[in-house]
């Protein structure tokens, strides 16, 4: 038998899951030394600390180094995954910095902020200020580009994200990632009127016909499975202040899964937010929504909350920011509406 090498990347969650199916004439060998033969660009380090944070596992089940992988064994790796694409310069960008200490940093990015360097955007990324501010993050194997991240939100979305600040910590918040156990909530402004909460589920995968945006499918030959929990803040008339909870972290979810049940985030030109879906045909009400695009230009989407488990003290942490001044605007005004309308 061949061995079977499989990886997984999702866009949203930047992390590595490698199958190894082993041969039938494998002879026992331990699991650390077969990974380091059978991995590509990675280190002792690496493959041992993804072992000592619960990464690895043979059959399904947790190994230590020690163990002898045997023929046919099913080996399981989660490795953190920034991508290898372009050589990142430090750049003095203001950081909006919520919490920090030697293993993680937590940053309230604005709206507008590309999260890594790629095409038509090679500076004034995140990525490029924390290469400036954390001029001490190790070279890691496989870390050109994206320096300490494990995750990432849209350029028009505002809020919380994690950085790792060593080896060890994008270990063990790539792990907590790929396994849905990371907390995070989102605060969206949406068209029209949701009548109770709900979870979305589904299979996001590239739209055929516009590769820039993501779509729903039934065949899970065409996407990767995505759930969304929501629940209902303010109803404001035409539109509704909602919290969304993510279970996983596809490209653009909750985006797509809003779009999918005809509530599309409010001014999200992408996903068909952008024009008046709910309202009158008053021109003052019209006149009322542009200015309201006006106050943000962007999707009405906000990272709020973060929780996770500290990768060294293990205990659970949580952190949460308020609302940008452009979506806190936006909001008022729709506040001022609904009490004139009502």
């Amino acid at each position: 038998m061949v061995d079977h090498l499989e990886e997984e990347h999702d866009e949203q969650e930047l992390f590595e899951h490698i199958r190894i199916v082993t041969d039938k004439k494998q002879s026992p060998l331990r699991v650390d030394k077969f990974l380091m033969n059978r991995v590509e660009n990675t280190s002792r380090n690496r493959i041992q600390n993804a072992i000592d944070a619960g990464s690895v596992r043979v059959n399904d089940n947790l190994v230590k180094s020690n163990y002898k992988v045997k023929p046919l064994d099913v080996v399981t790796v989660v490795f953190p995954d920034p991508p290898r694409d372009t050589e990142v310069y430090p750049e003095n960008i203001p950081l909006d910095i919520i919490f920090e200490d030697d293993d993680v940093l937590l940053v309230n990015k604005t709206p507008g902020m590309v999260v890594h360097p790629g095409f038509n955007n090679y500076t004034g990324t995140l990525v490029n200020a924390l290469t400036y501010h954390l001029n001490q993050l190790p070279t890691m194997p496989g870390n050109t580009g994206r320096p300490g991240l494990v995750h990432r939100i849209d350029k028009d979305t505002s809020g919380l994200l994690v950085i790792a600040k060593n080896e060890w910590a994008m270990t063990c918040l790539a792990k907590q990632f790929y396994e849905h156990s990371i907390a995070r909530k989102y605060v969206a402004l949406v068209w029209g009127d949701i009548e109770e909460d709900g979870t979305i589920t589904g299979y996001i995968g590239r739209e055929l016909k516009d590769r820039r945006i993501m779509t729903m499918y039934d065949d899970p030959e065409k996407g990767k499975w995505s759930v969304t929990h929501y629940k209902v803040l303010e109803r404001l008339g035409y539109v509704t202040l909602i919290e969304c909870e993510l279970e996983t972290g596809r490209t653009h979810q909750i985006r797509t899964h809003l779009k999918s049940i005809g509530h599309p985030l409010f001014n999200d030109a992408a996903y068909g937010g952008a024009s008046i879906r709910k309202g009158t045909v008053f021109a003052k009400y019209r006149q009322f929504v542009d200015n309201c695009f006006s106050l943000l230009p962007r999707q009405a989407l906000h990272a709020r909350s973060l929780g996770f488990e500290h990768p060294t003290s293990k205990q659970n942490v949580a952190f949460e920011v308020p609302l940008p001044a452009d979506f806190q605007a936006a909001l008022d005004k729709w506040r001022a509406y609904a009490t004139l309308k009502d």
